[in-house]
Parts: C-alpha cells; sequence; structure tokens
C-alpha cells in the first residue's frame, strides 16, 4: 500500500468554512469524492483556512482526490456566497509516507491534534469536522444509511447527483459520519491500544505547539464564532453589510473591537474579514 499526506495552504485571508452547513457539505462529499478517484481514507481534518487528509492510493489518485474535493468546494462557495475562485490559488502539498507504524502514527496524531493546536477543543474526540471521534469507540457507530433516503433527501444531504457508496451513515445533524467509511480498523492496528494512541497525540508537534506558545499566539475563538458577531457590528455600528464596506477607519476600528472583545489576533482577524495580513497589522498599528 502507498500512503499520501495531502495538506493545503492556509489561507491567509479567506476560510474554507463559514458556518456549520459549510463544514457538513464538505464532510457529506468526501465518501463520494473518495469513491470516485480510488482512494480510500486514514484520517482527515477541515479546519477553517486548510484541510489535511491521509490517503491510501497512488500519487496520481491523491492529485486528483484533492483537486475534485477543491472544485466541489469552490462551487458550493460560489453557489452560497457568490465567492469566485478562493482556492484557485490555494496551493496543495503531496507527500509520499514511509509505511511503518511510526511514521503512520506520527502523522495520523498530527491531524489529529490541528484543532487542539488552535484551542478549539480540549482533546480531538470533541471535533466534529474530522476523524478524530472515530477510532476506539465501545460502540458501533448508529445512522441512518444513505441508500435508504429518497433521491431527492440524498441530493438535499450530498449536494451532487454522484452514486453513494452503499453502508454510508448519518448522523442526526445531517452529517455522514466519517467512521462508516474511513479505515479505522486499519488505524486501530497502527495504534494497537487507545493508550499508545494517546501517546502518540500527546508528543506530537502539535501537541507541543500548544504548550510551548503563549496566549496571545492561539485565538481564543473559534472563526465561526466571530464572523456573525463581524457582521453584527458591521450593520449596527456603521450600517453597513461587510467589511468591504467600511472605510478604513472604520475597519480599523473594527479590528481593533474584534481585539478587545474576542482576544482575536492578526492572522484571524486577516481571515475572517477577508482582509491581507500585511492591512490588518498597519489599520491596528494605527491606533
Amino acid at each position: 500500500m502507498e500512503f499520501y499526506f495531502v495538506t493545503t495552504d492556509h489561507l491567509e485571508s479567506q476560510i474554507w468554512f463559514k458556518d456549520e452547513e459549510d463544514y457538513i457539505a464538505a464532510m457529506n462529499v468526501i465518501p463520494l469524492i473518495a469513491a470516485m478517484a480510488g482512494v480510500r481514507i486514514v484520517a482527515f481534518v477541515l479546519m477553517s483556512n486548510h484541510v489535511h487528509f491521509i490517503l491510501v492510493c497512488s500519487y496520481e489518485q491523491a492529485v486528483a482526490f484533492i483537486n475534485e474535493f477543491k472544485r466541489h468546494h469552490a462551487f458550493y462557495v460560489r453557489g452560497k456566497y457568490g465567492m469566485e475562485k478562493i482556492l484557485r490559488r490555494n496551493k496543495v502539498d503531496i507527500q509520499k509516507l514511509d509505511p511503518s507504524a511510526e511514521t503512520l502514527g506520527r502523522v495520523i496524531a498530527y491531524v489529529q491534534m490541528n484543532p487542539v493546536a488552535a484551542n478549539i477543543c480540549s482533546h480531538p474526540t470533541a471535533y466534529p469536522w474530522g476523524t478524530g471521534r472515530s477510532f476506539f469507540n465501545v460502540s458501533a457507530p448508529k445512522g441512518t444509511r444513505v441508500e435508504t433516503l429518497s433521491a431527492r433527501a440524498r441530493f438535499r444531504l450530498l449536494h451532487s447527483k454522484r452514486e453513494a457508496p452503499q453502508g454510508l451513515l448519518v448522523g442526526d445533524d445531517g452529517c455522514i459520519l466519517p467512521e462508516s467509511y474511513v479505515e479505522t480498523a486499519f488505524v486501530e492496528s497502527v495504534f494497537k491500544t487507545p493508550k499508545n494512541m494517546n501517546y502518540y497525540l500527546n508528543n506530537s508537534s502539535k501537541a507541543k505547539t500548544v504548550l510551548n506558545s503563549s496566549d496571545s499566539e492561539v485565538p481564543v475563538f473559534k472563526d465561526q464564532t466571530i464572523i456573525p458577531v463581524m457582521e453584527d457590528l458591521c450593520r449596527t455600528l456603521y450600517r453597513k453589510s461587510s467589511v468591504r464596506e467600511l472605510s478604513q477607519p472604520q475597519q480599523a476600528e473594527l479590528m481593533r473591537q474584534l481585539r478587545f472583545r474576542f482576544s482575536s489576533n492578526v492572522n484571524q482577524i486577516s481571515r475572517v474579514t477577508g482582509i491581507s495580513y500585511e492591512k490588518v497589522v498597519k489599520l491596528l498599528d494605527s491606533f
């Protein structure tokens, strides 16, 4: 078997997912695109401004998978928000992995610990947008089999007319459960025990990032928490519908409010406002 670690660059002044609906739409199309590209998924995580996947496939299949995933999500974003080309220049890195348990264990732990390092949750099992909850469960996953749904219900669920693989389970929140299609048995064989998996998680580079970083380097609130508040501030303070409609002094004041109210750092402000990192720094320094 060949293993590939697929990751996208961090978008600096945009985000992939603005709300829970965006995450669910992306989660639900992953098994369809994986089946189309002929890849098997070991682990993955969807972060607000980048994604990681560990795949079992050839290099060509890994390229086909991530390109189609980007294309599909860009189409979804354009339809919902009218945003064009946000992923066109989002570069992708694809690395072939040593198939040893040591290497795979380290990379899986790195992927799983992304939301913890971002201060979103205290453990990967608390993060729903990936495989954090998929391994070493004491009970079998429970949900509705996708193939039992009507054609209309499947389209609403998948945002696609593609035929869904058999055996997919959708939970009460409308999200297809990753444990119904990812390589759970293989991952568990890599770590052998939950205790050993926790050892890898706690000693991953992402865990060390959390321990070694200052509080100011890690956002206190998720991007998806900041966005609706920011939009409300635009309306209530300036009677504008978006950040782009504000004057530079108004943008600077809005950014100051985000720092004061939510302890947002420059990177987060750039992501949620869609304003370049350099301009955010300049505006904040204007105070």
